[in-house]
């Protein structure tokens, strides 16, 4: 027994030195440093959209041991994650791993580099579940919830598995009391989007709205209790150039059932800004569909 505690103990030491070469510290704030993950070779670095509280000055220290400036390229309340940039060399990009590939009970390693040298926290994956939408409105691909402590300065650290692949990337700031990891999808897609536009585009429709019960006979006919009224309509905004009114009270967008505001901003997703959209609503008492093209906040 004392033979295989050694082999486990060794293996995941040299796990927590090896994925540590994808590890960097942040400092992106007055207190202390946070961590971050080397995304690209070319010195592209995702970390925590909250451990990085000003936009100018900022510093990475590398594996190395050497600390070098950083740039802002753009960040995401939303899902809580920043991208930074750097000019350096000989950096080992993270190899990543689908959440799908993931199961509970998985053992499981948190990174962080909050000082010169890597630390590691163990614990095990411990629930997985589907898409989420956080507080701020960010889309989150996959639930994952793990059980390791999170350390100060942990945050943008990765979640690595035992084959040293990364799950994640580590948020304190998403979800109270809970240490929840944003997947590798959404952090694809969150950095592929920042490095294109420096920030995360919105959906817009240009109302304010307020939830309505519906009649018996519409909430029968439409498979649900609730829709938005439009209690103003912007003038030019995407929804008036698509014909819709105040007073009209929207039940769908794209497919998607809108019963309350949160269902409307998990539907005005970056990637519908400049599609054209089916909208349907209810006029005068009357079940009626526009097209209404997504502008962008």
């Amino acid at each position: 027994m004392s033979d295989i505690l050694k082999s486990v103990s060794e293996a995941m030491a040299g796990l927590a030195e090896s994925a540590g070469q994808s590890v960097v510290r942040v400092e992106g704030r007055n207190r202390l440093p946070a961590s971050g993950v080397v995304y690209a070779a070319d010195g592209i670095i995702v970390t925590s959209h909250h451990v990085v509280e000003r936009d100018d000055k900022l510093r990475v220290g590398l594996p190395t041991g050497e600390t070098v400036d950083a740039e802002l390229v753009g960040r995401d309340p939303g899902t809580d994650l920043a991208v930074l940039r750097v000019a350096a060399t000989g950096l080992t990009p993270a190899a990543w791993v689908d959440a799908g590939d993931l199961r509970v009970g998985n053992l499981i390693l948190a990174l962080g580099r909050p000082g010169q040298s890597v630390q590691a926290t163990l614990g095990i994956v411990s629930a997985l579940g589907g898409a989420w939408r956080t507080g701020g409105g960010g889309e989150i691909d996959r639930y994952l919830q793990t059980d390791v402590v999170m350390y100060p300065g942990f945050s943008g650290g990765p979640l690595t598995t035992a084959d040293g692949r990364f799950g994640g990337i580590n948020s304190s700031a998403l979800a109270r009391g809970v240490s929840v990891t944003i997947p590798a999808a959404t952090v694809a897609r969150v950095v592929a989007t920042l490095l294109a536009h420096g920030r995360m585009p919105r959906g817009y429709m240009g109302v304010g709205i307020q939830p309505v019960r519906l009649d018996t006979a519409l909430q029968e006919q439409l498979g649900q209790a609730t829709g938005l009224m439009l209690m103003s309509v912007e003038a030019g905004g995407p929804a008036a150039e698509g014909g819709l009114l105040q007073g009209d009270v929207v039940v769908t967008l794209d497919g998607g059932a809108v019963r309350q505001l949160d269902d409307l901003q998990a539907l005005l997703t970056g990637d519908r800004v400049g599609r054209r959209v089916a909208v349907r609503y209810v006029r005068a008492g009357a079940v009626q569909e526009a097209a209404v093209t997504v502008g962008q906040k």
